[in-house]
């Protein structure tokens, strides 16, 4: 009889504290030659069309890595949990779902379904600079609440994972200057 398949994401942003999923396991991990960026203009879950959310995405660079979480589902669960991933990772097709191999921080190696941002698509903002990226989360809401939260717990959870992300750090500040109310 043969090994029984075993099914794994890899949770780099929101999937990482809200993976909205039964996980069978739970390891980090290190995805080699994408960057996690805020690369994708938001206009369902963090923003909406009139004025948008920019959300992480897996952006192909060479030489890069991104750590994040290797989520492992169980075979019972597997069929409703894709199902769910695309329902919720493909909404505007602005993600390609790819299979790529992973290695888990107890030296497995694996291969994970991955929601990597396609560069051709009109959601993709891979150029915006960090101020601007600042701006749009600290004004953007979309039906999965405000900007700045995605921001915050994603941050959070990369600080528990001990991952530092100066980028995202500053990220960070910058936006909780905009939400501070100005005094006079």
């Amino acid at each position: 009889m043969g090994e029984r398949p075993e099914h794994w994401v890899f949770a780099y942003g929101s999937l990482m504290w809200d993976p909205g999923f039964p996980v069978a396991e739970m390891m980090p991990g290190r995805l080699e030659g994408y960057a996690r960026s805020f690369c994708l203009l938001s206009v369902v879950y963090r923003g909406t069309v009139d004025v948008p959310g920019l959300v992480l995405g897996l952006d192909a660079e060479p030489g890069a890595h991104c750590r994040g979480l290797a989520l492992r589902v169980a075979e019972p669960d597997w069929d409703e949990t894709l199902a769910g991933l695309r329902a919720r990772e493909l909404t505007t097709n602005a993600y390609a779902e790819l299979t790529l191999p992973l290695a888990l921080d107890d030296g497995r190696r694996v291969e994970a379904v991955t929601y990597v941002i396609r560069r051709d698509h009109d959601q993709y903002a891979g150029t915006i600079d960090l101020q601007e990226q600042a701006r749009i989360i600290a004004r953007a809401h979309g039906g999965r609440g405000p900007n700045a939260d995605y921001l915050f717990n994603t941050a959070r959870h990369l600080e528990q994972m001990g991952i530092k992300d100066r980028a995202m750090e500053e990220l960070v500040r910058n936006v909780r200057d905009l939400l501070q109310p100005r005094r006079e």
